[in-house]
């Protein structure tokens, strides 16, 4: 599983202004030096991010980006889909039929439950964590654990 490199570092990106505070603003080259980014892919990040709502622009002298919303009302799981998406998405198994048009398991797969266990927990994660969460620091960060209980999986049928 992995995390895009846009979805890590457009969440940076809003991490550097959560960090100003909610009237603080930053441009692009500050940011672009604060992550050690391309001033080119931190202004495709903060267009993204200002298509979606989690930021605004200002334009003049003390222009630059600030955040849309407070800190505690930014919602991983929305931005992190603004950003790039889902691990799991209902098409997944389409790309992974091997040889065939379709796959050889798609009315009895033993691996789908699985993946849609596992965007379970991410969901739930992603969806009771807030920016506010990740001010605090990595050891200090409050990310939610989640059980995902055998019975919420659909099992194949037979």
């Amino acid at each position: 599983m992995k995390f895009s490199s846009q979805e890590e570092y457009g969440l940076r990106c809003l991490l550097q202004l959560a960090r100003k505070g909610p009237e603080a603003s930053m441009t692009i080259p500050e940011m672009s030096d604060a992550e050690g980014l391309s001033q080119a892919y931190v202004a495709k990040l903060l267009r993204i991010l200002r298509i979606n709502g989690f930021v605004e622009s200002v334009r003049g002298q003390e222009g630059g980006y600030t955040l849309s919303r407070q800190v505690n009302e930014i919602v991983l799981s929305d931005v992190l889909a603004a950003l790039g998406g889902r691990f799991y998405k209902p098409g997944f198994c389409d790309h992974f039929s091997g040889t065939e048009e379709v796959c050889a398991h798609t009315f009895a797969c033993s691996i789908r439950p699985l993946w849609r266990r596992v965007q379970t927990a991410i969901d739930g994660v992603l969806e009771s964590t807030t920016l506010a969460d990740l001010l605090t620091g990595e050891h200090a960060a409050h990310v939610p654990s989640v059980h995902v209980p055998r019975e919420s999986v659909e099992l194949p049928a037979p």
